[in-house]
């Protein structure tokens, strides 16, 4: 019964506005033709649609670009998508606000006229202008014009987007690439973090983004102390390398690559950009060119410390990147020497085996896998106290790779010469081995 009355008085309250005056309360009704349809909040940009039907515009913004078709009200076929702005509703609101301001209801502001697609073909026919020109200014105004857009509503972002002008601005950010850094870095800074929410970019601009002097630059821009601007260049960066192999080679042959990707791995609390940084990483070691120009640049770096810094961290797509750096680099002799000798290496790798994901039990496997052969016994030693064998033993009762299963058996072989020395576990039943996480 009183859940019923509950639904009684918030249907009687719906449309009532509670402002404060003084010590006491008043309720407001606002007029049923003020409420968006959809929403049920006043209007604050009225629109209307084809079938006569007002709503707020940024409901049925939304509304429209979910994929409807119709309107929400009348359910019939939108023939047109055009919004026309309904001034008559929206003097008739602001001046009801105007009448209630006593009681604390604050006037709406008139709205902006929202950008068309013609704007944004124009601003972006004289960016391209402004960049044959070599006009750094010019350009950088229209830049911020272009951002003052985005930031007014959700609409004028959505059309940017949809317009061409992500290829625009990395096509200026290649031209301003090729002139003084030091003249033209407070607009390189401004496109880059334009471009950010501009993915995907299309063939087209990666192209323009992926050249030479452009990843030249991002990696200068690398350096900066504003973090939102190595967040962009980072993941722009991801984005570049894991579409297209030649920005991975054309990486490589830039200097100062190894260094600024090491120094965004040690921004602290900050996973988004420690994952793209190992991604890029990943990227440039998985080629034969980039690992033999620089494994052993990123192991002097302490990449190896780093990656198991990222795994105590736990982030499950980290931990998966970071995995896949260290399987590669403990490809070489140097690295597995530095993977061996860190205190944590057994511990951990054993106990992320099934605890992540599949993946990631594979290349913690795959790096085991390498220790165990390096010829030092005391890995295998090390990794027996730790729940290795259980582990392993478990592994080949659940689904997993014929690579993995193959180098969890070779494990366990070596590993049953060592375990009737060892008092660390019951070693007769294993069949009734549970997880031991």
């Amino acid at each position: 019964m009183a859940h019923l009355w509950k639904k009684l008085r918030a249907k009687r309250l719906a449309g009532k506005k509670l402002v404060p005056n003084q010590s006491f309360q008043i309720e407001l009704t606002i007029p049923a033709h003020f409420r968006c349809p959809i929403s049920l909040d006043m209007m604050k940009d009225p629109v209307t649609l084809s079938t006569g039907i007002t709503y707020d515009r940024e409901s049925i913004e939304k509304w429209i670009r979910d994929g409807n078709q119709t309107c929400p009200v009348t359910n019939q076929f939108l023939t047109s998508f055009d919004q026309i702005p309904n001034h008559m509703i929206r003097r008739m609101i602001q001046d009801w606000c105007v009448m209630n301001r006593a009681h604390g209801v604050e006037r709406i502001p008139t709205p902006r006229t929202p950008i068309t697609s013609f704007d944004i073909v124009e601003i972006g026919s004289k960016m391209m202008d402004s960049a044959l020109e070599g006009d750094g200014k010019r350009c950088l105004d229209l830049v911020e014009k272009i951002n003052a857009w985005a930031k007014e509503s959700e609409h004028n972002t959505s059309l940017i987007r949809d317009n061409g002008l992500g290829y625009v601005l990395a096509a200026s950010f290649e031209s301003f690439s090729g002139r003084s850094f030091e003249e033209h870095e407070d607009l390189l800074k401004e496109i880059m973090l334009l471009l950010t929410w501009m993915s995907p970019l299309g063939i087209e601009g990666r192209s323009k983004l992926g050249s030479t002097q452009s990843l030249r630059c991002m990696t200068r821009l690398l350096s900066s102390d504003d973090l939102l601007l190595k967040k962009s260049c980072a993941l722009t960066l991801k984005d570049l390398v894991s579409t297209d192999q030649a920005h991975v080679n054309a990486l490589i042959d830039i200097d100062g690559v190894p260094e600024a990707l090491i120094n965004l791995i040690n921004i602290p609390s900050c996973i988004l950009v420690k994952k793209s940084s190992f991604s890029v990483i990943h990227s440039i070691i998985s080629t034969q060119n980039g690992y033999n120009k620089f494994s052993s640049r990123f192991l002097e770096l302490g990449v190896v410390g780093l990656i198991f810094e990222a795994l105590v961290e736990a982030d499950k797509g980290l931990t998966e990147m970071a995995l896949a750096v260290l399987d590669r680099v403990s490809g070489s002799k140097e690295g597995m020497e530095r993977v061996q000798n860190h205190a944590l290496s057994v511990p951990l790798l054993v106990k992320k085996i099934l605890r992540v994901s599949t993946l990631a039990t594979d290349l913690c496997v795959s790096v085991l896998w390498k220790l165990s052969f390096n010829g030092d016994e005391s890995v295998l030693v090390e990794a027996l106290h730790v729940g290795a064998f259980q582990k392993l033993l478990l592994l080949l009762q659940v689904n997993c790779g014929e690579e993995t299963k193959m180098k969890a058996t070779e494990m366990l072989k070596m590993m049953n010469q060592y375990k009737n020395k060892l008092d660390c576990f019951d070693s007769e039943h294993y069949k009734y081995l549970r997880k031991s996480y």
